[in-house]
């Protein structure tokens, strides 16, 4: 374990994730302190070569402080005003750090839409590259101001992982205020042991993580880290999740110390087409499959041909993400569909040399081609 975490030291490309009880000091404002030595230890990171993305979250939590008020609201218009205040003096905070050594910041504000939409996608990932590329330091955050319950990324967790696909980073560091996964919840069971080391998307994890609810002040919660750590692994990244009140701990992971849970990514790097399909956390409809259709994508690979469906529900049109379920109900993966829902409904069930009769014309044989398909 040690030379695995010796090697993730060295690793050139880290995306670095800081939670809201850390940035506002549990409320109490921005720790402005903290802050600056969390920036003196990426700032060391920089200038030993490695590329730098941050991810902070603290915009609604310091909007609230800011606005005075006693607790986060619940209402989605609170949470946008606060989230406009407050990132103001988020990003002030960080550009005033690292403008000590130098450094210039770059503010990217991101929403599920900007990753669900493949040519904003792949804006994003270029202007990501080309930021590092320039030695920039981009302070990530999603854009709560306009963000609505429908995209919504769920949380900063979920955010950095999909950064660290944009960026096709070596190494997510999560920063908490936990130590890291323990085998139960450490504030309940003085036996709880700290994990070191696991494979990230074992479903043994989940099972660790309780209900994984966040805190008062953000959204996240051990759960959300954990699953955070299976989207990331699907473009090669792992996973460290630690505390970010343990001392110089960015330096410590740089020098291959073990500090906190590593997730090590325990499947094959997708194609970059599939890592896009696989960060999508919105699918417009479902397909459901028959179990023989099911066993040939996961055995086979191959493409979902209509004869394989079902059922047919939602009003998804060409080109959108839809969800493929097994018989139970378990999601077996999504795609893009090559047909809308009224004419998906008219072929399943069918042989495709029968679309033509069926619809008047046929475009493609298949429901979804296997390479815009992504088994879950």
């Amino acid at each position: 374990m040690k030379s695995e975490r010796q090697r993730l030291g060295r690793a050139r490309k880290w995306v670095v994730k800081v939670g809201s009880a850390l940035v506002t000091n549990d409320g109490r404002g921005l720790d402005h302190s903290r802050i600056g030595g969390w920036v003196d230890q990426l700032a060391r990171l920089r200038q030993q070569g490695r590329h730098i993305t941050l991810v902070s979250s603290g915009a609604v939590a310091e909007g609230v402080n800011r606005l005075g008020w006693v607790r986060r609201p619940h209402e989605l218009y609170k949470l946008q005003a606060a989230a406009a205040v407050g990132q103001m003096g988020l990003v002030h905070a960080y550009e005033a750090e690292f403008q000590r050594y130098g450094m210039h910041t770059a503010q990217v504000l991101l929403t599920h839409d900007d990753l669900s939409d493949r040519r904003r996608y792949l804006n994003a990932r270029s202007t990501l590259r080309t930021l590092l590329e320039f030695g920039v330091v981009p302070v990530v955050n999603e854009n709560d101001t306009v963000a609505t319950d429908e995209i919504r990324l769920t949380d900063n967790d979920t955010l950095a992982a999909l950064v660290a696909n944009l960026v096709e980073a070596d190494l997510l560091v999560i920063l908490t205020d936990q130590q890291g996964l323990f085998s139960a919840d450490p504030r309940s069971n003085p036996d709880a042991t700290l994990i070191s080391e696991g494979d990230a998307g074992a479903p043994e994890l989940e099972a660790l993580c309780g209900g994984g609810v966040g805190g008062a002040l953000g959204r996240g919660g051990m759960l959300s880290k954990v699953r955070a750590a299976a989207r990331a692994a699907r473009s090669g990244a792992a996973t460290i999740i630690a505390s970010g009140r343990e001392p110089d701990v960015l330096q410590r992971l740089a020098a291959g110390e073990v500090v906190g849970t590593l997730l090590k990514p325990s499947q094959e790097v997708l194609a970059a087409r599939k890592q896009w399909l696989a960060s999508q956390l919105r699918s417009r409809g479902r397909l459901w499959l028959d179990a023989g259709a099911v066993r040939v994508l996961q055995a086979s690979g191959r493409s979902l041909l209509p004869v394989g469906v079902t059922r047919v529900e939602g009003g998804f049109r060409r080109g959108e993400i839809v969800t493929c379920l097994a018989p139970d109900g378990t999601e077996v993966g999504r795609g893009l569909v090559n047909y809308d829902a009224r004419e998906a409904r008219r072929i399943i069930g069918h042989p495709s040399d029968r679309i033509e009769e069926l619809l008047g014309y046929v475009d493609e044989p298949e429901l979804i081609h296997r390479d815009n398909l992504i088994l879950t």
